[in-house]
């Protein structure tokens, strides 16, 4: 027989922005458990990133990305302070290495402005070599409200905050099915062999490359509301030694993704990436996370237009990481799917689709509008 258990609220998965919501159930009094089918917390996309602490400066007017984005950057910059949370204002620098890119420059320039941000400084050819030697750019915009965050730690953080106000993370626990019930929802999950059933009235998928799958469990939830998924894998290599720059450099941006970028990590280390490489499937659990070594090779000359000094042997194949999108590659990039029972017509539930970058920036803000949507 199953063990049986209720209680307020139910997220699914636990990466950063799952355990940011059950965080923010929890300190409104909600008892609340945190389902996350891998042995430990943030072992998929919230740890395969870049780190960074984004501005906001991409994401179209108006949008989910833009206002959640803009407003978790605060938020995190405030929670890392307050609580001990390794983090660094580097700076970005974001360059043109052509004078046909500077529309673009204008374009990002609006598109800050437009979400708010508008300490973006447009710098010269003398400007960036000035903060960048090594670098080579015909000019250039320069974000000092972006920062690195380590990213174990802030999810470490958010955990003890959650389990604090008394939430509950269970590892290895898989989600096997969902039925509507007369105060909300039931949950039959197999935890390490074992099988238990929850009841709770107030239920978060926020489980990442498997949102789709956890969607299609619930009962009576219409198809129409779940977005297909499209993978986009992103390769980092590492760069050798130690790294010549003090700044975060971004080229312009490519459909898909920011461009390869160099991304510093809390003890100083470079990388750069992510490259954009779209999945011929859509199973997660296919996914090969696997760089090749050849990589080095292939990201060298996408590099030199802005580092010319680069050469694959001072490259490394590093890690990788998968966006879970809702569009594919012909697509225009897509706003967060967060969608609550306005949406969807179930009380109580509220999925999340598509959270990729600036998922982690934002995560603070995701979790004060998933509440928000549930009040």
């Amino acid at each position: 027989m199953s063990e049986h258990f209720s209680c307020d609220a139910v997220v699914i998965g636990a990466g950063a922005v799952g355990l940011a919501v059950a965080r923010a159930l929890a300190l409104r009094g909600l008892e609340t458990f945190i389902l996350e089918k891998n042995a430990h917390f943030g072992m998929e996309t919230s740890s395969r990133n870049s780190e960074v602490i984004h501005a906001g400066i991409y994401y179209p007017k108006g949008s989910l990305k833009a206002q959640l984005c803009v407003a978790g950057k605060r938020l995190l910059y405030d929670f890392c302070a307050g609580h001990g949370v390794g983090h660094k204002r580097l700076g970005k620098l974001i360059v043109a290495s052509h004078e046909t890119q500077g529309a673009q420059i204008e374009k990002l320039l609006q598109a800050a402005a437009d979400n708010g941000v508008r300490d973006l400084r447009r710098l010269s050819r003398s400007e960036i070599a000035a903060l960048e030697p090594e670098l080579t750019a015909c000019e250039g915009l320069f974000s000092p409200s972006t920062g690195i965050v380590d990213s174990h730690q802030y999810m470490l953080a958010l955990l003890g905050d959650a389990e604090g106000a008394g939430a509950h993370l269970v590892r290895g626990a898989a989600v096997a099915a969902i039925a509507r019930t007369s105060e909300g929802y039931r949950l039959t999950v197999d935890n390490d062999g074992a099988s238990l059933q929850l009841d709770c009235r107030i239920l978060v998928n926020s489980a990442g490359l498997w949102a789709q799958a956890v969607a299609s469990l619930i009962e009576g939830l219409d198809p129409a509301f779940v977005p297909p998924l499209f993978l986009a894998k992103g390769s980092y290599v590492t760069l050798a030694g130690s790294s010549p720059f003090r700044h975060l450099v971004y080229p312009m941006p490519e459909p898909g993704g920011l461009g390869v970028h160099l991304t510093l990590d809390m003890g100083g280390g470079a990388r750069f990436g992510p490259n954009v490489e779209w999945l011929d499937h859509s199973d997660p659990d296919a996914i090969d996370y696997t760089v090749s070594p050849g990589m080095p090779q292939i990201f060298a000359p996408r590099i030199a237009p802005y580092w010319p000094a680069v050469t694959a042997a001072k490259l490394s194949p590093g890690y990788s990481g998968v966006r879970p999108k809702t569009v594919g590659p012909k697509d225009p990039n897509a706003d967060f799917h967060i969608d609550g029972p306005k949406t969807h017509g179930l009380p109580g539930l509220v999925n999340l689709f598509g959270i990729e970058s600036p998922g982690l920036t934002a995560s603070l803000a995701i979790a004060e509008h998933v509440a928000e949507l549930l009040a």
